[in-house]
């Protein structure tokens, strides 16, 4: 029951457990309930009297599909849950069931019979579960708070672990922050028994499922659009209030027009803007979508005071260090959509998957850019770009702080120069680690790790094999990872409709040159929703969800940065060097260098430290 009540915000609806005590088996759930809210979709969910048990957090939001399927075959299905369908396809098929699914879980299947089962995690890790294995033992849960409660898991940190996330600004599986506990890979199932569990293993790989078979540029557009509608109409299955984030950005935006159009009733959207921040707010173009689609919008407005205010109630939340500062505002509009209704969809993943991050389209801005004289570059660009002060708060110093980023990996294959950009740590802050190696070698095993999962990929065709990479690596471990803890923090279910399987496999089909051309991000996404969303939508530059955090770095978050990450904090951790943490500051306060991301990793591990120490 401790671990359950660790995970009430998860599921504050319902608690349940079952215990075998002989077997030393037990298993407990919290539910968020959606689908079917009455007592019968309650869990553990329990089948053929009582031989087959389950735990299950997420949708299947084919489970319909599946449910005639099992019918067909026999079964008797009472409910309208779809952890009903779940439990009884488990029970027909065992890990077969699991490419069946089209949908985001995390789950535990027991076979009491068989004194046997397994766990799982969703194709593209949507929903996280997080394991330990001692002798015997297996103990899991959906954050790492559930698994102290559970058993004494161990709490050495993960040196390693702690290194990704200063230098990447996240932890990617199968590693957590603990030494002890490990992070299921998504597309993964980890079975059980009576002996020792076994090594996790994978049930789908979304770079095998891409289709090889090359398309036109007309048919990828027509095919994308019908797919993301499809995809979108999927998920508006809900017995409990549903809604959109609107951020104003592309994907969101696309989500929202969708949804629009298949609920065929006026749809609840909400956003957030900041005062006095006009470069991170994207609040006007939030609520030309609205308009255009008559949306019942909400609209948060962030004062600098409230935006500090939360963050210590946000660190508070976490069992393991984030490094991505954009958990604030996803945290706050969580909130606020919480107050209206249960479920929401978000955008994410349209970026990994149709190139709208700048590293995308930085490598042909750097060949560009090597094509200019030598002497214009070293002697006049070069220098001039140096003695710029540096922040997202302006444009030009966005600017500047892109370009002295995209010089990093001029002399780097596309893999390698991605996994440089993709650092949050800069090169010349490579000393923060005691040992000085360790930069480098962290760079050099990621890149080996993105060689070794997209090899397969056929062609020359490099900047596929970088949006599988991301798909695969960075954003389960970072923007999923961020979005669940967030939303969830709230018991608000967030669906990703741009991570259905459908969409992600034929986006990494299609060729690179569909979704990036002379400097335009989502090529495909923009000449496919040209006349459905405003010009002013499709036209804009990016603009990443975040708050200010580099500013807030500087002066209002400074009292607060500096009573946390104090010499003896850092030290404390024995591999970091508290003088390069305090040149860091210096630095960044004085604009001689934007450290924003980094420093907030510092503080939320400093944080965590704290708070595992009281």
């Amino acid at each position: 029951m401790r671990a359950c009540s660790a995970l009430g915000h998860r599921g504050p609806d319902h608690q349940g457990t079952f215990f075998d005590a002989a077997k030393r088996v037990g298993l407990g759930a919290t539910r968020l309930a959606v689908l079917d809210p009455s007592t019968a979709g309650h869990q553990p969910m329990h089948r053929d009297g009582g031989r087959y048990h389950l735990v299950y957090n997420g949708e299947v939001y084919n489970f319909h599909d599946v449910r005639r399927e099992l019918i067909a075959a026999g079964d008797l299905l009472v409910t309208e849950s779809d952890t009903e369908v779940v439990a009884a396809a488990c029970a027909r098929w065992g890990v077969q069931a699991l490419p069946r699914f089209n949908g985001m879980f995390a789950l535990a299947f027991y076979d009491e019979q068989a004194r046997a089962g397994f766990v799982a995690r969703d194709r593209f890790g949507i929903k996280p579960l997080f394991y330990a294995v001692g002798g015997e033992q297996l103990v899991f849960g959906s954050e790492l708070g559930a698994l102290e409660a559970l058993a004494p898991i161990g709490r050495d940190i993960d040196l390693e672990a702690l290194a990704s996330h200063l230098q990447y600004g996240f932890i990617a599986h199968p590693r957590t922050i603990y030494r002890g506990v490990k992070r299921l890979a998504p597309g993964h199932y980890l079975e059980f028994g009576a002996e020792r569990p076994g090594e996790p293993k994978r049930y789908y790989d979304p770079v095998q499922a891409a289709p090889s078979a090359p398309i036109g540029y007309g048919e990828a557009r027509s095919a994308v659009r019908a797919a993301l509608a499809d995809a979108v109409a999927r998920r508006r299955v809900s017995d409990v209030p549903i809604g959109a984030f609107l951020s104003g950005g592309l994907d969101s935006s696309i989500v929202v027009a969708h949804l629009a159009e298949s609920v065929g009733r006026r749809i609840t959207t909400f956003s957030v803007g900041y005062e006095g921040a006009a470069s991170y707010d994207e609040s006007a173009y939030a609520r030309l979508v609205a308009h255009r689609f008559d949306t019942e919008h909400h609209e948060l407005r962030l004062t600098e005071r409230e935006v500090i205010d939360a963050i210590p109630s946000i660190l508070d939340h976490l069992s393991e260090p984030v490094g991505d500062s954009s958990i604030v505002p996803t945290t706050l509009i969580s909130r606020l959509a919480r107050q209206h209704v249960t479920v929401a969809l978000s955008g994410d993943g349209g970026d990994e998957l149709f190139g709208g991050y700048w590293r995308y389209i930085g490598h042909d801005s750097l060949a560009a850019y090597e094509g200019l004289p030598r002497l214009l570059r070293r002697a006049m660009i070069e220098p001039l770009a140096a003695r710029l002060a540096v922040s997202k708060s302006s444009r030009l110093g966005n600017r500047a702080r892109q370009f002295r980023k995209m010089l990093r990996g001029r002399s780097l294959d596309t893999l390698a120069r991605h996994v440089a950009w993709t650092r949050i740590l800069a090169p010349e802050a490579n000393d923060l680690f005691n040992d000085h190696t360790l930069a480098a070698a962290l760079d050099e095993a990621t890149v080996s790790r993105a060689r070794n999962e997209t090899q397969t990929i056929p062609g020359d065709d490099a900047m596929r094999r970088v949006f599988a990479f991301d798909v695969l690596h960075q954003l389960p471990a970072d923007m999923l990872q961020k979005v669940d803890l967030a939303s969830m923090s709230q018991s608000l279910e967030i669906r990703v409709p741009f991570l259905d399987h459908n969409i992600v496999e034929l986006a990494l089909g299609l060729p690179s040159a569909f979704k990036l051309r002379r400097g335009l991000r989502k090529r495909i996404l923009v000449d496919a929703y040209r006349g459905i969303l405003p010009d002013e939508v499709l036209d804009r530059p990016k603009q990443g969800f975040e708050v200010p955090i580099g500013e807030f770095l500087r002066a209002p978050l400074r009292s607060l940065f500096l009573d946390v990450v104090t010499r003896e904090a850092v030290s404390s951790f024995g591999m970091l060097d508290p003088d390069v943490v305090a040149r860091l500051y210096d630095e960044h306060r004085e604009r001689r260098a934007d450290h924003a991301d980094v420093l907030f990793a510092l503080l939320s591990l400093c944080w965590w430290k704290r708070r595992l120490r009281a």
